[in-house]
């Protein structure tokens, strides 16, 4: 039978074999992988054989993925004449291939499989490269470790609630957060974002944020944000630092006084929404990039913050995406969502992202999506 003709598989369906569709084997030892590149199993590699591998939120799957938008039994992959298949086992969240959802269909190598928080990509690489990736893998791991490190827990408690969601669009993002108490009375948040993906943004954003979660800086106001955010710019220009600029939000709250006090280095808004949810304001200053040059004097704005009041602070991954119908967005379109009412049981960044996703035409975005709420007691 020629290479072209119909053969049927064992996913119920005919399916056509291309004569261009890759062989494994050969003297490079070349096979099929499937290589998780989003979510908590980043980095984990999985070779595809002659058995199907169901892939699942309990065993008895084949490949175990704790993700609570993952079903029981989501999909199976199959390699099927050399070629890889995917199918949906019914799941409750769906099965998408480059951005579509599908009941079955053809993953070819670079195509990617979007199932929950998870994004897996497959390979057709050699052994030889895989285990030089492998290496490689490791390092980006231990490097995506630290970063993660800098990262504060939410907090539960005190007059000063803190939810958030970190999304890198790639093994390492330049999307970096924090909060921290000053002295008893002051409260410091920002949000940082270096330009580009990988480890020099990585490793960029935590000189930054080593910086920044200081308690004190040398003959710095810690209670003036436009000092602070002046304070590292001298220290991060991009002529000294590989090129690389960053914008950042940075905010200092009075819990005596209920006043946020704040400076943004070439970032877009944060917004302070009242409990009533009637209102989103803008929180921004007209200020340049951090890196770009010394001779600049930063400015910071205040605002009064009532109780009950949350402030949402993000990367421009939140609103750079292309929409369903191919619209691109901006802040004006995720404004709306921002002051949308919670719902119970899911935190406000997770309400943020679901709203967002259902708008997107691809459930992976294309950088790094970042959000952090404050609630104000």
């Amino acid at each position: 039978m020629a290479e072209d003709e119909p053969k049927t598989a064992e996913l119920g369906s005919t399916v056509l074999i291309r004569a261009d569709a890759p062989r494994p084997g050969g003297e490079d030892g070349r096979a099929h992988y499937l290589v998780v590149v989003a979510g908590e199993r980043a980095g984990m590699r999985v070779e595809l054989g002659g058995k199907p591998v169901v892939v699942g939120r309990v065993a008895p799957a084949d490949l175990v993925i704790d993700d609570s938008q993952i079903s029981r039994k989501h999909c199976r992959i199959s390699l099927v004449m050399d070629e890889v298949y995917v199918a949906d086992l019914g799941s409750s969240n769906g099965t998408i291939v480059d951005g579509k959802r599908v009941s079955t269909g053809l993953l070819a190598p670079g195509s990617r499989l979007t199932i929950g928080e998870h994004v897996l990509e497959h390979e057709f690489r050699s052994r030889k490269e895989v285990e030089a990736s492998k290496e490689l893998d490791r390092d980006l791991d231990a490097a995506r470790k630290y970063v993660h490190s800098l990262i504060p827990a939410p907090l539960a408690e005190g007059p000063i609630r803190t939810e958030w969601v970190l999304l890198p669009c790639a093994r390492l993002g330049g999307d970096v957060f924090g909060y921290h108490q000053v002295d008893a009375h002051t409260f410091a948040i920002f949000l940082l974002d270096v330009s580009g993906h990988g480890t020099g943004p990585a490793m960029h954003a935590v000189s930054v944020t080593n910086v920044l979660r200081r308690d004190a800086l040398p003959g710095v106001d810690m209670h003036d944000p436009a000092k602070i955010v002046a304070y590292v710019n001298s220290l991060f220009q991009m002529t000294t630092h590989g090129g690389l600029l960053l914008t950042l939000w940075y905010g200092v709250y009075d819990m005596q006084t209920r006043t946020l006090r704040y400076c943004s280095a070439g970032h877009h808004p944060s917004y302070l929404v009242p409990e009533a949810r009637d209102q989103s304001i803008p929180l921004t200053t007209r200020n340049i990039v951090i890196g770009a040059t010394t001779s600049f004097e930063f400015e910071s704005a205040s605002v009064q913050v009532p109780p009950g009041s949350r402030l949402y602070v993000f990367s421009d991954g939140v609103f750079e995406i292309e929409a369903k119908d191919g619209q691109q967005w901006g802040l004006d379109h995720v404004r709306p969502l921002i002051m949308e009412p919670p719902i119970a049981g899911i935190t406000e960044p997770e309400r943020l992202l679901r709203a967002i996703r259902g708008h997107a035409r691809k459930s992976e975005f294309d950088d790094d999506f970042t959000v952090v709420v404050a609630t104000f007691l």
